[in-house]
C-alpha cells in the first residue's frame, strides 16, 4: 500500500502547488493589465488637453503609443487565459518532465484563435480618437462614422450586464463582484454562490439566454474587473440610461 499511496500523495501535492503558483501568476498579470487600462485612460485625458492646445503632432505620437499599449495588453490577456487553463488542467506525471513553456504557448495560441480582443482594442482606439475629435467637433460624427456609432462607442462598457442577474443590484454597487471566465457576466459573489448551491446538478448562467454553465473555480474577481466597474461608474455619471442585460436570444 505504501508504494502506491506515496506517488498519489506526491501528485496531489504537485497539483496543489501548481494551482497556487498559477493563481499568483494570474493575479500579478491581471494587476499589470489593470495598470495598462489606467494608463490608457490617462493617455486619453492627456490627448484631450493637447488637442485643446492645438498640439496635433503630439496627439498623433500619443495615439501611436496607445496602439502599442493595447497590443501589449492584448498579449497579457492571452497570457492570463493560458495561465489559468494550465493551472486548472495540469496533471503531474511520474518520471516525466513537463514542458511548461509549450503548455503555455499552446494555450496562448488557443486563446488567440477564439478571442475577440482585436475588435475590443479597435473599440478602445475609437474611444481615444473620439475623445480627441470631440474637443473641436462635439456632436459631429467623425469622418466615416455614423452618429449612432459615435454614441454607442463612447458609452460602451466591457462589462456585459449592468445589473446582477440574481439580485438585480447594479454592478456598480456590488461590494464583492465576481465574473465568469466563460461567459464574462458579473454577479454578486454571495448571491451567485448561494444560487449555485441551490442547484441540484449543473448550474446555467442566470442571465436570460446565456448558454454557458457556471463553475465555482471559474468565477473570479481580479484587479481588471474592479477597474472596469470604476469606468462604468464614470460613464454612468454622464448618462441616465437604465441597466440592460445583453441579449443572447437573437
Amino acid at each position: 500500500m505504501a508504494s502506491t499511496s506515496a506517488p498519489h500523495r506526491s501528485n496531489a501535492g504537485g497539483y496543489s502547488r501548481m494551482k497556487s503558483a498559477a493563481s499568483k501568476l494570474y493575479n500579478d498579470n491581471q494587476s499589470l493589465i489593470a495598470e495598462m487600462r489606467r494608463a490608457f485612460n490617462m493617455m486619453k485625458e492627456i490627448a484631450v488637453d493637447l488637442e485643446k492646445d492645438k498640439k496635433s503632432d503630439l496627439v498623433k505620437e500619443l495615439e501611436s503609443g496607445v496602439a502599442e499599449l493595447l497590443e501589449a495588453s492584448d498579449d497579457c490577456m492571452h497570457l492570463s487565459t493560458a495561465i489559468l487553463s494550465v493551472g486548472n488542467e495540469y496533471q503531474p506525471r511520474q518520471e516525466q518532465l513537463t514542458d511548461f513553456k509549450k503548455l503555455l504557448d499552446d494555450e496562448i495560441t488557443k486563446s488567440k484563435s477564439t478571442s475577440s480582443s482585436t475588435s475590443q482594442n479597435h473599440q478602445f482606439l475609437r474611444q481615444f480618437r473620439e475623445a480627441v475629435w470631440n474637443v473641436h467637433h462635439s456632436g459631429i460624427p467623425m469622418p466615416g462614422e455614423e452618429q449612432e456609432d459615435i454614441v454607442m462607442t463612447s458609452t460602451e462598457s466591457n462589462i456585459l450586464n449592468k445589473t446582477c442577474p440574481v439580485t438585480g443590484k447594479p454592478v456598480t454597487e456590488l461590494a464583492d463582484p465576481v465574473r465568469s471566465m466563460d461567459c464574462k457576466h458579473v454577479y454578486d459573489k454571495n448571491a451567485i454562490m448561494y444560487h449555485m448551491r441551490s442547484m441540484k446538478s449543473k448550474c446555467p448562467c442566470p442571465v436570460a439566454g446565456c448558454p454557458k454553465e457556471l463553475q465555482v473555480h471559474r468565477l473570479i474577481c481580479d484587479p481588471l474587473l474592479l477597474v472596469e466597474i470604476e469606468e462604468m461608474r464614470t460613464m454612468s455619471k454622464g448618462t441616465a440610461q437604465p441597466g440592460v442585460i445583453e441579449d443572447f436570444t437573437g
